[in-house]
This record gives structure tokens, C-alpha cells and sequence, in this order.
């Protein structure tokens, strides 16, 4: 039995949710809730000693990081829907693609997401229960980008990033003017990963990511939020996030309302 901990259909938790969900394997859905810290936990930390999400446990062995675990999926369960192509050529270019995205497009995306949602978070907390909950964190990293958070990130910093994203806004949408799917003719890894970082750019990035500026961004998003395993992993998920269509109707109204 494979157990996925995660933080729910978003980010990098998304990758092997999505994965999961296409490919159709069994397998049990745990969700942590990142306002709870329960990534710091002790008993999470006995899973995954670097306190992230997502983790997926199969028979005993504990396999981290996102795009790792969905290739570990693609090893293991080998007699499911394969979502890597068979074409070497092709699945080179997939994995150039998953590449960029642990490398590039989702530390940009990172940043922007910690300074709005995390910080207001940890300064939310008195000085006492933020050190405390500092304490708990394992990599020296992650403490210092929660006391960044904390304290504001440069402006600079901020800057650097947003200019990142528009490189890499611009660089899908090139993409996808050439192809309905990033790594060829095929639905892939590629677009999992990319889309587990892109999904939510219409309402967050809306001045980059609309109709005029991004029609071919636009339309990828919404055919993957389309795919029957997509929507079920929304409905189904634990700690569930609101679809891409029903963000929008969300939006709508609230344009509706002022």
C-alpha cells in the first residue's frame, strides 16, 4: 500500500497527487496542514527527517522529493498508464522540462508565495512561539528563509523573482504556441510538474497570466484542470483546494459583488 504526505493538491504536493491520480494507483492520501507546522512534527520528522512534504511511503521505504517520486511511481508501477514517453528523445525533453521546474520556475514562484502567505504568517506569531517553532525546523536553510519571511524579504530580492516569473510566463507560453503539451504530442510529467507551479498564476499573476497576454498558457491550464484525473484528485484529496474553475467563478463573483 503507497501512503502519500502531502499538503493537498497545490505546489509541489501536487506533482505526485496528479501522478497518482492520472496514472489511476491505489493508494492513501494523508494531509498535513502547513498552518499547523505539522511538517515540523516529531512524528513527521520520523518519516522524513527534513520535515517536507511530499513524502510517499511504499512497503516500508520512505521516498522524498516531488519530481523523484513520481519517476519512483513511474519505475515501480510500471503496469499503470505510463506518463513518461517511450521515444528517448521525447523523454529527454520531458525531463529538461521537469529540470527547470525544481530549478528555476518553482524557486521563483517560492518566493513571491513565502513573502505573501508566509510572512504574514510568522509574524502572526509572538517572538517566543516564533522561536520556538524555528527550533523545530531540521534544515538550516528553511530557518533562515522563516526568519526572512518574518523580517521582509529586499526589495531587490522581490524584483529579481517577479522578473523570473515573467521569464518563465513567457517561455510556457512559447511552448505551448508549438505544442499542446510541453514534451511533445503526449501528456507528460512535464505538464504535471509545470502545472502543479502554473495552475494558480491566473489569479496570482493576473497581470501576466490572462487571455490577451497568455491564450495558449491559458488553454493548457485549463486542459489539464479538465482531465478526469485532475478532477478527481480536487474532489478527492484531503485538505482539497478549490479547482481552477471554480477559482475563476470565485473571482467572477466577487467582480460581480463590487
Amino acid at each position: 500500500m503507497l501512503k502519500l504526505y502531502s499538503f493537498g493538491p497545490g505546489a509541489n504536493s501536487l506533482k505526485p497527487l496528479l501522478a497518482l491520480y492520472e496514472r489511476g494507483i491505489p493508494f492513501e492520501s494523508k494531509y498535513l496542514s502547513a498552518a499547523s507546522f505539522d511538517q515540523h512534527s516529531d512524528w513527521f520528522k520520523k518519516i522524513n527527517p527534513n520535515g517536507q512534504v511530499p513524502a510517499l511511503e511504499h512497503d516500508g521505504k520512505v521516498i522524498t522529493e516531488s519530481t523523484v517520486i513520481c519517476e519512483y511511481l513511474e519505475d515501480v508501477f510500471t503496469d499503470y498508464p505510463s506518463l513518461r514517453p517511450a521515444d528517448p528523445y521525447l523523454r529527454a525533453q520531458m525531463r529538461i522540462w521537469t529540470k527547470w521546474v525544481d530549478e528555476y520556475f518553482c524557486w521563483c514562484v517560492s518566493t513571491l508565495g513565502w513573502h505573501r502567505r508566509i510572512g504574514p504568517l510568522a509574524r502572526s506569531l509572538s517572538d517566543a512561539d516564533f522561536e520556538e517553532h524555528v527550533k523545530k525546523i531540521p534544515i538550516f536553510e528553511q530557518q533562515v528563509k522563516w526568519r526572512r519571511a518574518r523580517e521582509g524579504f529586499p526589495q531587490e530580492m522581490l524584483d529579481e523573482e517577479m522578473r523570473k516569473i515573467e521569464f518563465s510566463v513567457r517561455k510556457l507560453e512559447a511552448r505551448l504556441a508549438e505544442s499542446e503539451w510541453l514534451a511533445g504530442p503526449e501528456f507528460s510529467l512535464a505538464d504535471v510538474c509545470n502545472f502543479a507551479i502554473a495552475n494558480s498564476m491566473e489569479v496570482n499573476y493576473a497581470e501576466l497570466v490572462n487571455a490577451r497576454d497568455t491564450p495558449h498558457l491559458l488553454a493548457w491550464i485549463k486542459r489539464i484542470n479538465a482531465r478526469p484525473g485532475a478532477q478527481k484528485m480536487f474532489a478527492n484529496a484531503p485538505g482539497r483546494a478549490p479547482s481552477h474553475a471554480e477559482v475563476m467563478a470565485d473571482e467572477s463573483k466577487a467582480k460581480v459583488t463590487l
